[in-house]
């Protein structure tokens, strides 16, 4: 209540003192001719007593003192004559200008008052930067869940990528069917959320990414938080939830400087009204580079709306070009992996255990990789292989032995 008042009372003295200012001139204005002819008079008669006074002290003749008062009583009378008409004429411009200065007051006042009711918060009460902070806070701690967003049918569904191929349906498809048929197949839920996230099935990408952390659970990296973490981000429309923020919260204590991580957790910041720390996040990222990085794009996009909020100067970012042929590249990255998709990777780690070798688990991956894409006789051949490999290792070889049965290619 006494914030408010003193508002007033600020607001009203402030009013006051424009008017002042503005009128002042005007009023001033009004009366300086009327004071112009009586100042006139005084000089006339001043001179007249000096006439007297120098005829007294032999300075002046008699003739030279009446010549004078002659001239000096005739400039009296012109400006008695001209007091006269003057008064007259100024108290009509007068009234005018005090009904003027009276119109142009209550104009002001009136429109002060009318752009603060348009513009201002009258009634409302101070606004501390903790409050304000407490605020966001509550906000943030009070936001829709992943699942309501979801559910949500006013966000729509998120962007799809391109019509995927009929052959590229038709692995997904497979591999579906046998990670259900195996449900604790960790590596299987890992190349199904791939791929349907390859297909634009965000939701499905995102679940399959869910269970790949749970079959993990303390094992997990940062890298598989953060995996999670964006397929619910995309999954929800680029909303970041409280149980995504989650995940890149725990990624980030596992790994503190993961870019991708960052980005997200400034997008999230920047949803709960926080661009100052999103600024600082982005910034970093910005200055770290590379030009090229996937999050470099979208922070190039947004960091000068980011900045004007956050009441900062925008810092130099990558150039149009820069940023566009980072896009593109992006762009032509996924094209390339949903082409190339399942049998990119299987092609990859089988080549990696051709020529470099690797632990039991790897081979164990491939064979079921090469088992759900139906290339059953490759599975065999990787099998075979893996036997003679491991064959002084018994606990290998009952892992294989085991990978090898489920796949239907044990001998």
């Amino acid at each position: 209540m006494q914030a408010g008042l003193l508002f007033w009372t600020v607001a009203t003295a402030l009013v006051l003192g424009v008017l002042a200012l503005v009128l002042a001139p005007l009023l001033r204005g009004a009366g300086r001719a009327e004071r112009r002819a009586s100042y006139d008079m005084q000089v006339y008669r001043d001179q007249l007593r000096e006439v007297e006074s120098d005829l007294a002290r032999g300075v002046i003749t008699a003739a030279e003192a009446a010549a004078v008062r002659v001239e000096v009583s005739r400039r009296l009378l012109v400006a008695a004559d001209a007091e006269a008409a003057e008064g007259v004429a100024a108290r009509g411009p007068r009234l005018l200008t005090l009904t003027a200065a009276g119109v142009i007051a209550a104009v002001i006042a009136l429109a002060a008052g009318g752009v603060y009711a348009s513009l201002g918060a009258p009634g409302r009460s101070d606004q501390p930067l903790a409050g304000r902070l407490a605020a966001l806070a509550e906000a943030r701690a009070n936001r829709p869940s992943q699942a309501e967003v979801e559910a949500s049918a006013a966000l729509g569904q998120p962007e799809t990528l391109p019509e995927p191929r009929p052959e590229d349906l038709a692995l997904v498809e497979r591999l579906r069917a046998a990670v259900a048929g195996r449900p604790d197949d960790i590596e299987g839920h890992r190349l199904l959320a791939r791929s349907e996230g390859s297909l634009g099935n965000w939701l499905a990408a995102r679940a399959a990414q869910a269970r790949v952390m749970e079959l993990l659970g303390a094992a997990a990296t940062a890298d598989d938080h953060v995996d999670l973490a964006e397929l619910m981000i995309i999954a929800a429309n680029g909303y970041v939830s409280p149980e995504a923020e989650a995940q890149l919260a725990r990624a980030l204590d596992l790994a503190l400087e993961n870019p991708v991580a960052r980005y997200y957790s400034g997008l999230g910041l920047l949803q709960g009204g926080r661009a100052d720390l999103t600024f600082r996040l982005w910034t970093r990222l910005l200055s770290e580079g590379p030009p090229d990085a996937p999050w470099i794009a979208p922070i190039a996009a947004q960091i000068d709306e980011v900045a004007i909020r956050a009441g900062q100067a925008a810092p130099e970012v990558p150039s149009r070009a820069d940023v566009a042929a980072a896009e593109a590249g992006s762009e032509a990255v996924s094209e390339a992996d949903r082409a190339a998709m399942i049998s990119g990777m299987v092609a990859q780690l089988s080549d990696r255990l051709a020529t470099e070798g690797g632990p039991p688990e790897d081979w164990a991956r491939l064979i079921r990789s090469l088992d759900v894409l139906g290339r059953g006789d490759e599975a065999a051949a990787i099998w075979r292989e893996a036997r003679e490999v491991f064959a002084a290792d018994p606990a290998a070889l009952a892992l294989l032995r085991e990978t090898a049965g489920d796949a239907g290619v044990a001998e």
